[in-house]
């Protein structure tokens, strides 16, 4: 649990000293994209630092330990907590990884999101991301959803890979 605490963590200070990089170097306007477990590391970059504008999070969710607890894909993760720690306890202690905890943050005016949700995956359930994404709403955050009818897996396949690659594009244009 403390490693993936550490590593996520690492993650997002390793993104946000690179965000302080383009920013001395007169980048402007900031991106951040991640997908599946990137995209937690993507979305608390974007909660945590204001130097990004927009953020597009693809087959994501707000809670990384609902989606270990629910995934068949982290089936295996989930059998070796549970006879040591239960689903209540596995948020509490994986709390800063949680992106429903920062809704807020992510609800500011000068952010943009972008999100990309699989109808059929089994790794990040859809029920799951459907919460996130209400949470999101009810913060005051007007995300861009894009809800494929593919799985986890699927969406780097045609043609969802090129539906989600254009609405990125049209998400990162400017305006």
């Amino acid at each position: 649990l403390g490693r993936t605490i550490q590593s996520v963590r690492q993650a997002v200070w390793d993104g946000r000293k690179l965000i302080r990089w383009l920013k001395s170097e007169g980048y402007r306007e900031i991106s951040v994209l991640g997908m599946s477990l990137g995209s937690w590391v993507a979305g608390l970059i974007a909660a945590h630092d204001s130097a990004v504008s927009k953020a597009s999070l693809f087959l994501t969710a707000g809670s990384l330990a609902d989606m270990v607890w629910t995934g068949r894909a982290t089936r295996s993760i989930r059998e070796s907590l549970e006879p040591v720690i239960e689903l209540t306890e596995l948020r509490r202690a994986w709390g800063p990884l949680i992106l429903e905890n920062y809704a807020h943050n992510l609800a500011r005016t000068d952010l943009e999101l972008h999100v990309v949700l699989a109808k059929r995956d089994k790794v990040v359930l859809p029920e799951i991301s459907r919460g996130f994404m209400q949470r999101l709403k009810a913060a005051g955050a007007r995300p861009n959803i894009l809800e494929l009818n593919c799985g986890h897996y699927s969406l780097g396949m045609p043609p969802y890979i090129l539906l989600a690659g254009l609405s990125l594009k049209r998400f990162l244009s400017f305006r």
